[in-house]
């Protein structure tokens, strides 16, 4: 019988082995992102200190619209590239967290450019 590979198991594989070759810095930090069936994050850390900077997510209790389609992805990366201007952050390293830069993904990180975010 042949079995079917969890997708999720699969994802997390080739992040690890993304996150084997990149990680953030206090001067440059990574911007991870996640997405669930329901929601979306972002969350710039520094893997030095081991500490996130700033995060950004669809279930905040601010945030309006469905969490799971594009156009929330795009604000979640434009509300992220705003608190990383707070903090004085603007060049970052960017961690797609195994997912392919296609829709979601790509709608948050381009989001981010936009909103004064280097990567």
């Amino acid at each position: 019988m042949i079995t079917k590979q969890d997708k999720n198991q699969v994802r997390k594989k080739r992040h690890a082995r993304v996150r084997s070759k990149i990680s953030g810095t206090a001067e440059r930090p990574r911007l991870n992102v996640f997405r669930s069936n329901k929601n979306i994050y972002a969350q710039l850390i520094d893997d030095v200190a081991g500490v996130t900077i700033v995060s950004a997510s669809s279930q905040e209790n601010g945030f309006e619209g469905a969490g799971s389609n594009v156009e929330a992805a795009s604000k979640i990366g434009e509300t992220i590239a705003k608190r990383a201007a707070e903090k004085n952050v603007t060049a970052v390293v960017f961690d797609r967290g195994g997912y392919l830069y296609h829709g979601r993904v790509k709608a948050l990180a381009e989001a981010a450019r936009e909103n004064g975010l280097e990567f």
